[in-house]
C-alpha cells in the first residue's frame, strides 16, 4: 500500500474520527475563553418561543450542546451499520460533520434550537429506514410526525422536515391509506395535548414569520455564517449530483435510504433560503447531510489515490473559517 493510500485509509478510519471530536470540544473551549457569543434564534414556534438558549444556564448548555453534537455522530454511525447507507467501511461522514460544526464557534457555545432540530433528526432516520417495505409501519409513522409537530411547536423550523419525511414514506414503499391516518393523528396529537390540557390556549399560536433571502439588500461577504452556509450548500448539492450516477447502481433498499438524505439536503438549502434569519437553526442539518456526500464522495473514488487533498482542504477550510469567526466576534 503506497503513501497516499494509507492517507486515504487514515481519513476513513475511526482514529481521525476520534481526533475530530477532540478538536470540536477543543474549539468549544477555545470559543468559550475567547468570548464568542451564541448564534441568537430570533423566531418562535408555533406556541413556544425558543429566543435565546434553550438552557440559560452556561456551563450546563454548552455541555449538553457538544454532547448532542457527538451523540448525532454516534447515532449516524451505528445507523449506517445496520443500514449500510454508506456502503464502504468508513467513519469519514462522522469526522466532516465534526468538522464542519467546528466551523461555526457561534452554534458551540450553548445548546441551541440547530442542534435539537439536528440531533431529532437522526434519532428519527431509526424508524424511518427500519419500515422499509412495512406495511404494517404505521406505528413509525406516526412516532416521527408526532416528533416532528411537537418541535414545530417550539420552533417552526421543523415544519420543514415534513414534506422530507412525507417523500420518505413514500420512498419506503409504506405510505398506505393507514399511513396517511398515522401521520394526520402524529401530526395532530401534539396539539390535541397541549390544548386539551390547557398548557396553551388557541389564541396563543403564532404564524411563522418568513424573512426570505430576497429580502436582502446589500448582504455583506464578510457574514461567515453565510459564507459557510453557501460554501456547506454548494459542496453538498455538487457532491451529492456527482455521486447520484453511483449510487443510482446499489441496490434498490440502499437508494432509497440515501434519497432521503437527499430529500432532507434540499429541504435544509429550501429552509435556509425561504427562512434566512434563522440560517444557523438549520446550518447543522445541513452540515450532517453535506457530511455524508462527502463520505460517498470518498469512499466511490477509490481508484483516484490524490482524493485525499479534497480532505485536507475541507480541514484547512474549517479551521480557518473557525479562526475567522473568532478573531471577527
Amino acid at each position: 500500500m503506497t503513501t497516499r493510500e494509507h492517507i486515504n485509509e487514515y481519513f476513513n478510519g475511526r482514529p481521525f474520527m476520534v481526533l475530530c471530536a477532540l478538536a470540536l470540544i477543543a474549539a468549544t473551549v477555545v470559543a468559550l475563553m475567547l468570548g464568542v457569543h451564541s448564534a441568537p434564534a430570533e423566531s418562535e414556534g408555533l406556541f413556544f418561543s425558543l429566543k435565546g438558549r434553550l438552557i440559560e444556564h452556561g456551563p450546563l448548555s454548552v455541555s449538553i450542546n457538544v454532547l448532542s453534537l457527538l451523540a448525532t455522530g454516534g447515532i449516524m454511525l451505528a445507523l449506517n451499520k445496520v443500514f449500510s447507507y454508506v456502503r464502504a467501511v468508513t467513519h469519514l461522514f462522522v469526522s466532516a460533520f465534526f468538522l464542519l460544526q467546528l466551523a461555526h464557534p457561534a452554534g458551540l457555545v450553548s445548546f441551541n434550537a440547530g442542534t435539537l432540530l439536528c440531533l431529532l433528526t437522526s434519532i428519527a432516520i431509526l424508524p424511518l429506514f427500519a419500515s422499509y417495505q412495512d406495511r404494517h409501519a404505521q406505528r413509525s409513522i406516526f412516532l416521527i410526525f408526532a416528533i416532528v409537530a411537537a418541535g414545530s411547536m417550539f420552533h417552526y423550523g421543523f415544519l420543514f422536515l415534513i414534506p422530507a419525511f412525507i417523500l420518505g414514506f413514500l420512498n419506503m414503499g409504506v405510505f398506505n391509506l393507514k399511513g396517511l391516518l398515522a401521520m394526520l393523528f402524529g401530526l395532530v396529537t401534539p396539539f390535541w395535548i397541549v390544548l386539551g390540557l390547557g398548557i396553551v390556549a388557541p389564541s396563543g399560536f403564532t404564524a411563522p414569520h418568513i424573512n426570505g433571502i430576497w429580502t436582502l439588500s446589500g448582504q455583506p461577504w464578510t457574514n461567515l455564517t453565510l459564507v459557510l452556509a453557501v460554501i456547506t450548500a454548494l459542496l453538498g448539492i455538487v457532491l451529492a449530483v456527482m455521486n447520484l450516477m453511483t449510487i443510482m447502481n446499489y441496490r434498490m433498499q440502499t437508494r432509497v435510504y440515501n434519497a432521503f438524505f437527499v430529500f432532507v439536503l434540499v429541504m435544509a438549502v429550501i429552509a435556509m433560503c425561504i427562512d434566512y434569519s434563522n440560517v444557523t437553526v438549520y446550518l447543522p442539518l445541513l452540515g450532517l447531510m453535506t457530511a455524508i456526500q462527502i463520505a460517498h464522495f470518498h469512499t466511490l473514488r477509490i481508484m483516484f489515490q490524490h482524493r485525499y487533498i479534497f480532505i485536507l482542504l475541507l480541514i484547512a477550510g474549517c479551521i480557518g473559517l473557525f479562526a475567522a469567526y473568532v478573531l471577527m466576534s
